[in-house]
C-alpha cells in the first residue's frame, strides 16, 4: 500500500469507484472514505454476502471511524486476504491527503481478482478427451 499510482491509474481508480452507488454522495474523497462506510459499501456491491452494512455508522468522530476500520480489518479484509495497516488506518480516519487513494488500489485489485477466481471456477471445462 506504499506505491504511489500514475496519474492514469489515478483516473482509472476514480473511475472505477464512480461506477458503484453510495449510500450518500461523493464529495471530497479523502473525507468521503475516512469512516469506512464507503470502502463497505464498494464490497457490498461485488460481494454482498461479506459485508453487513448495518454494522458500519457514518460518522465525523474519530473513534467511531477507527471502530468501522477495525471492523473491516478483522471481519472483511481477511476474506478478500487483504490488511490495511493501524498508520494508514489512522491517516485515512484523519483525513490525510493520499492516504485513501493506494487502499481503494489495493481494494480494486483484490476484488478483481476474486471475481476472477469466481468466474473460473463457474466456466465449465470444454472436454478434450477422447473416447
Amino acid at each position: 500500500m506504499d506505491r504511489s499510482l500514475s496519474k492514469e491509474e489515478k483516473q482509472d481508480l476514480l473511475a472505477w469507484v464512480d461506477k458503484i452507488s453510495f449510500s450518500r454522495p461523493k464529495r471530497n474523497i479523502t473525507r468521503d472514505f475516512s469512516d469506512g462506510v464507503m470502502i463497505a459499501e464498494i464490497i457490498k456491491h461485488f460481494f454482498p454476502k461479506i459485508v453487513d452494512l448495518h454494522n458500519y455508522s457514518a460518522s465525523c468522530k474519530t473513534q467511531q471511524k477507527l471502530s468501522n476500520w477495525s471492523f473491516l480489518n478483522k471481519r472483511v479484509f481477511p476474506k478478500l486476504d487483504m490488511d490495511v495497516p493501524e498508520e494508514i488506518v489512522k491517516k485515512i480516519v484523519t483525513s490525510t491527503t493520499g492516504a485513501i487513494v493506494p487502499v481503494l488500489s489495493v481494494l480494486k485489485e483484490k476484488i478483481e481478482e476474486k471475481l476472477q477466481y469466481y468466474d473460473t471456477r463457474s466456466q465449465e471445462k470444454p472436454f478434450s478427451g477422447t473416447i
